[in-house]
């Protein structure tokens, strides 16, 4: 890395400590080590530390040549991973870059192994001469870049181009049904603001490393995203297909439409906003939407992503800790963040992924009920209006004007104190059943302790993680680091052994425990209840009738947005060759499990 500097000044060179689109610490700088520096002229220059994430180049007298060895070996959308298969590079984990160089152009040159068919895929500029351009370190920090001997797939719309650049074990045929059905993804969405975002570079680029060894994961970026994990597009195409609909929607919802907390952004702190419910949250229900309304999922799937999100935010203890913004607010600590004490986030903290698509839900419903015409889809157009880029970033209180604006500031003075500053829920149950969905208990009962983990040995069954706050567990005095050796006389030895016991019993029934743990041995009576837990069901699923009136708002809520034709994408089966609708995940026919046509059409 080559640095013109002013001659006779010490060069500071940084390594991130943070990354775009993630909002903790993650320390980059640990895995870089033999740095060193050198003039124009290749002569060694001295280097000083001093901070772990910092050196200072002294001496410089001109250009200023910058080396060091990087270890990574994580495939996901923080860190990087370096192998024979690919140099797959998040860029602050990757590049260092100089203080006061901060507006500087950027040039990139990729030189791959010999014997490898690496290309690169990045949102960074080609230029004609091989490298590859940012107009400077902000814009070169949120460009990941894949090198890899991947499949590249492309398309345009309305002057618009994609490109998927699939890293992958399984075929071309593949490849082009997954291109095809992010196309329709890219399509659904596109019908919520109405037109696509301008890309810098006047292209969107998909970068999926869908391998064995890789994480689970979505990063987006401000052209491009990062999607990783270690499914097969042959058998699950679903589970990447759903971060697709997350991270490109986030091309408007965060990386456009931004909150004033995250900018700029600091490579060098923690990031914290009260927004993430709204930039996450949001983002996650309209993926679930989305796919819906493009007919990429089935009704019951929509139902049950739903139904998960109310339950959370209806039954863990954590919505009477927090508000929602401050929720949001805790990202630096739960944001893949690691620690080594114990902490007590099951029974204080709701993801904002989660409480936020719920908020999404409640608030597009009661906006259908109460205005009819209008939707949350009126709400994130006239965010993205007033505050169409980074320039303008929005706070709190702008997202309860607009709100106002689509409905009534009265309204919106009611959705925010009581849910958002209140911790409030909704009334899902009555929101829901307009759309002919029914909020239930999870069916078939379930009885319910209330310890998230247990760890079971030969000594008994310990508890590994805080007990959940009203719990039968917690109501009896049990919590972490107690271990629990007999259940009413008898002796479990792994998960289904208590779960096989626990359905021998009803809600009400007593049972007795032994325990050892901190304060000695004891024995202790627990009274069994159902499970807390809540589901989302359509109407007909649970055997009620569908009125007219709950019909039709349903398909208006779920019909498709696109404004240009929804390409059409189908699966088969392998077994009898018949062509099913996408959102069926097996053949009514004979129950294989159904697989992408190759046209996808």
């Amino acid at each position: 890395m080559t640095f013109l500097n002013v001659p006779g000044s010490t060069l500071e060179v940084v390594m991130s400590r943070s990354s775009p689109g993630r909002y903790a610490l993650h320390e980059f700088a640990k895995n870089v080590y033999n740095f060193r520096a050198s003039d124009g002229q290749g002569r060694s220059l001295r280097v000083t530390q001093p901070n772990p994430s910092q050196w200072n180049v002294e001496g410089v007298q001109g250009a200023a040549v910058v080396e060091y060895t990087l270890f990574g070996d994580r495939t996901d959308g923080t860190y990087t991973a370096i192998d024979l298969t690919h140099a797959h590079l998040n860029t602050p984990a990757a590049l260092v870059w100089a203080r006061g160089f901060e507006r500087a152009p950027v040039s990139v040159h990729f030189d791959a192994p010999n014997g490898l068919a690496w290309k690169p895929a990045t949102q960074l500029a080609p230029q004609s001469d091989g490298s590859w351009t940012a107009p400077g370190r902000d814009m070169l920090m949120d460009a990941p870049i894949e090198l890899s001997a991947h499949s590249l797939k492309k398309w345009t719309v309305d002057g618009h181009k994609f490109r998927l650049a699939l890293h992958h074990q399984g075929s071309e045929e593949e490849a082009s049904a997954f291109a095809h059905l992010c196309k329709a993804v890219v399509t659904e969405e596109e019908g919520v603001f109405g037109a696509f975002p301008k890309f810098d570079n006047e292209e969107y680029t998909f970068i999926l490393d869908l391998l064995p060894y890789s994480s689970g994961d979505g990063m987006e970026h401000r052209d491009s995203t990062v999607i990783t994990g270690p499914w097969a597009l042959k058998t699950a195409p679903q589970n990447a297909l759903g971060i697709v609909a997350h991270e490109f929607f986030h091309c408007w919802n965060v990386r456009r439409i931004r909150p004033r907390s995250l900018e700029p952004f600091d490579f060098e702190r923690a990031n914290m906003s009260g927004e993430l419910w709204f930039a996450e949250g949001f983002t996650s229900y309209y993926a679930t939407l989305s796919l819906r309304r493009a007919g990429l999922s089935s009704l019951q799937d929509f139902a049950g992503s739903m139904g998960r999100a109310v339950s959370a935010v209806l039954t863990d203890p954590g919505r009477t800790v927090f508000n929602v913004t401050d929720m949001s607010r805790r990202a630096p600590f739960v944001d893949a963040a690691t620690a080594n004490d114990p902490d007590n986030t099951a029974n204080t903290f709701i993801s904002y992924y989660t409480y936020g698509q719920a908020l999404g839900l409640g608030i597009d419903l009661a906006i259908r009920a109460r205005f009819p015409g209008k939707s949350l889809d009126d709400w994130m157009r006239t965010m993205w209006r007033e505050h169409p880029d980074v320039e303008k970033p929005y706070t709190l209180p702008d997202l309860e004007k607009t709100l106002g604006e689509i409905t009534d500031p009265a309204f919106a003075r009611e959705i925010f104190e009581r849910h958002i500053y209140g911790k409030e829920p909704m009334d899902y149950a009555a929101l829901l059943s307009r759309a002919g969905l029914l909020l239930r208990s999870v069916e078939p009962v379930k009885l319910w302790l209330g310890a998230p983990q247990l760890n079971f040995s030969n000594e008994g069954a310990a508890i590994t993680a805080p007990v959940l706050r009203e719990s039968p567990l917690y109501d009896a005095g049990l919590d972490l680091g107690d271990r629990i050796t007999e259940w009413d006389g008898r002796k479990l030895a792994n998960q289904k052994e208590l779960e096989d016991w626990l359905g021998q019993h009803k809600p009400g029934d007593r049972v007795a425990l032994n325990v050892e743990g901190r304060a000695g041995t004891r024995k202790v009576d627990v009274t069994l209840v159902r499970s807390p837990s809540l589901q989302v069901v359509p109407f007909e699923q649970a055997g009620r009738d569908l009125s007219l009136d709950q019909s039709e708002f349903r398909r208006e809520w779920l019909r498709s947005r696109a404004v240009r034709p929804l390409p059409k994408v189908w699966k088969y089966c392998p077994e009898c060759h018949r062509k099913l609708p996408f959102e069926y995940a097996h053949c009514p026919s004979d129950g294989h499990d159904l697989r992408i046509t190759p046209d996808a059409r």
